[in-house]
Formats: structure tokens, C-alpha cells, sequence
């Protein structure tokens, strides 16, 4: 073996080498691995799924129309961009899967660069990798492995958030294109039927939601304030390249099932990220969580406001899909580790309460200044006193006898 810590131990076994490059040529990211992996968790290990249903198709598109007129006039936001109106394209989980990984391709590459990238080695370390061929052997399978584990780990997020989701934005993230919302039919459907929901209501109100968060984060400074946070978050990973060597030697094989045991290795995202995010990302972290919760505010007061005059009592709606949405989810540890948005109940409420409290002392044009500029969401103590954020950008204030 070579003195070289740099130089594969795999080079004198030409099969292992054979497999290293093919599993290193695709890049960070195997995305192969990640759609194939996507797909199996989103149908459940089934083989195909049925075509969506062309009566519920044209039942969402008839939809449409009301939904896009009443966000409009209550945001006072465009849902066209580039000068196309929204395309509501309703979908089964598979096309989904096929959307949504080509739509975060980008952030993804960009995750799979931060966590690729080689970290600092000291002399010692170096001397212990030439005086230690296993070491040095696990730690060059670690980086030949970590591209198929990282797409595994993304294909496995994409897949759990498939089996759930009914548009494309239960996520609140930015997607390409831009003039597209997807619809998942047989989701939307299913919680209707399994929380006792008028079907027409439930698909009404899921049109609500998806405009309002398409008018939103298609609004220019949001998307450049939301985008620019979430790409310092994501490049301040500090990769643990000896993260497979541990759960390997730590890990149970003797009891359980090993094909269970072995998946759940595999598709783990510490084994990528390490146990913990890093000092900068730990910094990072209130400033993210403030601009999302106070995204999902908003989105959820207006969502609010508009289904009520559409709909009535949709109060019922509304607090059946939160309620689901705080709950936890095999997606969750995947959605905080990877992209660093923690959307729980805590984070949802402060949301909540930011936007209630802007509108009562400013009202709904108060907490339209949110669009004005990138530098106009919250800060952590903002989001947490609105009057703050009001006195901040100069916006008059209702005396509410505080």
C-alpha cells in the first residue's frame, strides 16, 4: 500500500477501483440514486401508479380562475411571472418526484458540493492515515461512497415529502419554473376523505395556498432574501469525513432485521452531516428561522382571510392541514439537516403571531412592506415583537393601549 494518504487503497484491486470511479463519476450527488430512491419511497415499493384522473383534472382547473383572482386582490401580489399566468398541472406522486428533483437540482448540487468539500487535514492526521491502512482504507470508502449516500438521502426526503404533500409548496422554498404549481391529486383526495372534508372545499383551499405561496415566493426580494440565507446556510457544513467509519463500527448487526437495519444506514443524513450543524450554521440558524416563520405567517393569514370568504367555515381546513404539518414526520429530520428549515409548531406560531400583530397595528398594508425589500423580513427579535419591525421601516402604528 502506498505511503500516499491521498492515493486510493483500492488502486491494487482493480474491481474496487472499477467501482470507485463509477461510483465518484456522476459527481457530489448520484442523481440516479437519488430519482430511483425517490421514487421507491413515494409509491411505497410499488412498481407504477395510476394516471391522474381526467374529471379531477379538469375539477382543479375550473378551480383556478376564483382561487388566482381573490389571492390577487387580497395580496395585492402578481401570480403571473415573465408574463404567464400560473399553470396548474395536477399530478400523481411519480411526476411529482420527477418535478421537484429537477426544480431543486440546483440547491441540492449546491448541498452536495458543501458537503464534498475536503477538510483541513492536520499533519497528525496525516501521519495516522499512513500508519493506519484501515483507517486510510474507510476513509477513501467514505468519500467514495458519500455521492450514492447523499442522493439516497435526498431521494429518501423527496419521497417521504411525495407521500404527503398536495402542491409543491409545503416546502416554503423557491421552484423553477417559475409559471408552474403542481397539484398532487390523490393527496389532496385522501386528507379530504380521511378528515371528513367537502372535496370541492379541500381543493379549493389547497388552490388558495398554493397561489398565495407562488405569489410570495416568486415576489423578487423574497426569493433573493430566502435564497441568500439558505445558500450561507448550506455552505457552512463542516463535513465529518470520518462519519461512515464510526457507524460502522458501531453498528448492531445481530439483532433486527439487517435489510431494515442496513436501509436505515444508508438513507441516515448524519451519516453525511455528522452529529451536529456547524458553529456558523448554529449562528446562522435565528436569522433563518425568522425569515421562514415570517414567510409562513403570512402566507397562512392571507390563505386565511381568502378561504374564508371563499369558503365560509374553512377555518376547519385550515386547522386539520396545520395541525398535520407540525406534525413529525420521517421527512422532518431529513428537511432540518439538509436545508436547515425547521418548521415546527414553535416556528409556526411565531409566525402566526408576527403577522396577527403587524395587521393590528398597521394593517394588511403594514405587512405587505414584507415585499418591499430584501432587507424588510424580520430579524429573530422582530418576528418576536412586530412593533419593532413597524418602528424599523417607519411605518405608522395604531394605538392598541400597549
Amino acid at each position: 500500500m502506498s505511503d500516499s494518504p491521498n492515493e486510493s487503497p483500492f488502486s491494487g484491486l482493480p474491481f474496487f477501483g472499477d467501482m470507485a470511479k463509477a461510483m465518484s463519476s456522476q459527481g457530489p450527488l448520484q442523481w440516479d440514486v437519488a430519482r430511483q430512491t425517490a421514487m421507491m419511497t413515494a409509491l411505497s415499493g410499488a412498481s407504477s401508479e395510476p394516471n391522474v384522473d381526467p374529471a379531477a383534472r379538469v375539477g382543479i382547473e375550473q378551480l383556478v380562475p376564483i382561487a388566482d383572482l381573490h389571492v390577487r386582490n387580497h395580496t395585492g401580489l402578481d401570480t403571473v411571472t415573465a408574463g404567464k399566468d400560473p399553470r396548474v398541472v395536477v399530478v400523481n406522486r411519480s411526476m411529482w418526484v420527477h418535478h421537484t428533483l429537477e426544480s431543486y437540482k440546483p440547491l441540492f448540487t449546491e448541498l452536495a458540493q458543501s458537503l464534498s468539500a475536503t477538510p483541513a487535514t492536520s499533519s497528525t492526521e496525516i501521519d495516522s492515515l499512513q500508519d493506519d491502512p484501515m483507517a486510510n482504507m474507510m476513509a477513501s470508502l467514505n468519500k467514495m461512497m458519500a455521492p450514492a449516500m447523499m442522493g439516497m438521502s435526498v431521494g429518501t426526503m423527496v419521497g417521504q415529502l411525495a407521500l404527503r404533500t398536495f402542491g409543491q409548496y409545503d416546502l416554503p422554498l423557491p421552484r423553477e419554473p417559475r409559471d408552474q404549481i403542481l397539484i398532487v391529486i390523490s393527496n389532496v383526495d385522501e386528507f379530504a376523505s380521511d378528515w371528513s372534508l367537502a372535496t370541492d372545499d379541500m381543493r379549493m383551499w389547497v388552490l388558495i395556498h398554493e397561489l398565495t405561496s407562488h405569489a410570495v415566493l416568486t415576489s423578487p426580494h423574497i426569493r433573493e432574501a430566502l435564497s441568500a440565507a439558505l445558500s450561507s446556510y448550506i455552505a457552512a457544513f463542516s463535513p465529518n469525513p470520518h462519519a461512515l467509519m464510526d457507524r460502522l463500527t458501531n453498528m448492531d448487526l445481530g439483532t433486527g432485521d439487517p435489510m431494515a437495519m442496513m436501509q436505515k444506514f444508508l438513507t441516515d443524513p448524519t451519516i453525511i452531516l455528522g452529529a451536529v450543524r456547524s458553529t456558523s450554521q448554529e449562528t446562522q440558524a435565528p436569522a433563518l428561522d425568522a425569515k421562514v416563520a415570517a414567510i409562513i405567517g403570512y402566507i397562512d393569514h392571507a390563505v386565511d382571510a381568502v378561504s374564508a370568504s371563499l369558503l365560509g367555515g374553512s377555518s376547519q381546513i385550515s386547522e386539520a392541514v396545520r395541525r398535520r404539518r407540525v406534525e413529525a414526520s420521517p421527512s422532518d429530520t431529513f428537511v432540518e439537516q439538509l436545508l436547515g428549515l425547521r418548521l415546527t409548531r414553535d416556528q409556526v406560531q411565531r409566525g402566526h403571531a408576527f403577522a396577527a400583530g403587524v395587521v393590528e397595528r398597521a394593517g394588511q398594508s403594514g405587512l405587505s412592506a414584507l415585499f418591499a425589500s430584501p432587507d424588510n423580513l424580520p430579524t429573530p427579535s422582530e418576528l418576536d415583537a412586530p412593533g419593532l419591525w413597524l418602528a424599523r421601516l417607519n411605518i405608522e402604528q395604531r394605538d392598541i393601549g400597549d
